[in-house]
């Protein structure tokens, strides 16, 4: 059975000037890559670049299936994370590492992006993405797996990339280099 909550997208978090460049934060999870993507919105702000949060789990949009594929009653809106995507310069993707893929809240997004967009490639051909794990093992299938779906998409998959867990604390100086990547 699907919910009947309407879809929404949730911004949870916008600091920095109030020019039109972003950007756009994804957290895939709402609590240590949530936080991890706000530390990332904050480090933007220091730079001076606006940063915009959406807490994909926060979507309510039902498991993608065929069968809702076209189903306007079922499907979600998703014009406006595909116009926040769309608009931003570039993407951090920040998501814990599930059973060595990436979590069901980044697959389900990207799989609706897919069917319900005017144009699915427009939103990610060309664009800069950042990736980043806080995850409860290593995180390193994790960003394999996302760094694989964000290059088959056409994105511009930064080379490093940020990881936290038990063995591997927060570093600013790291952030701060990958921030510097993205502003490239």
């Amino acid at each position: 059975m699907v919910t009947e909550m309407k879809p929404t997208v949730e911004i949870e978090y916008c600091i920095g000037s109030t020019m039109d460049s972003y950007v756009l934060v994804l957290a895939a999870s709402s609590g240590k890559n949530l936080a991890l993507a706000q530390r990332f919105s904050e480090s933007f702000e220091k730079k001076g670049v606006t940063a915009k949060i959406v807490d994909l789990t926060t979507l309510h949009w039902p498991v993608y299936t065929p069968e809702l594929d076209g189903d306007r009653d079922k499907s979600p809106d998703t014009s406006e994370l595909s116009s926040l995507i769309l608009n931003s310069t570039a993407l951090v993707v920040c998501a814990p590492e599930y059973n060595g893929v990436m979590p069901p809240a980044l697959n389900n997004t990207i799989a609706w992006l897919s069917v319900e967009s005017d144009d699915f490639r427009k939103l990610f051909n060309n664009r800069s993405v950042l990736l980043a794990t806080h995850s409860g093992g290593g995180g390193a299938h994790c960003l394999m797996a996302m760094r694989h779906q964000f290059s088959f998409l056409g994105s511009n998959v930064i080379g490093r990339s940020m990881t936290l867990n038990k063995s591997k604390p927060f570093s600013q100086e790291t952030m701060d280099d990958l921030i510097q990547r993205v502003l490239q």
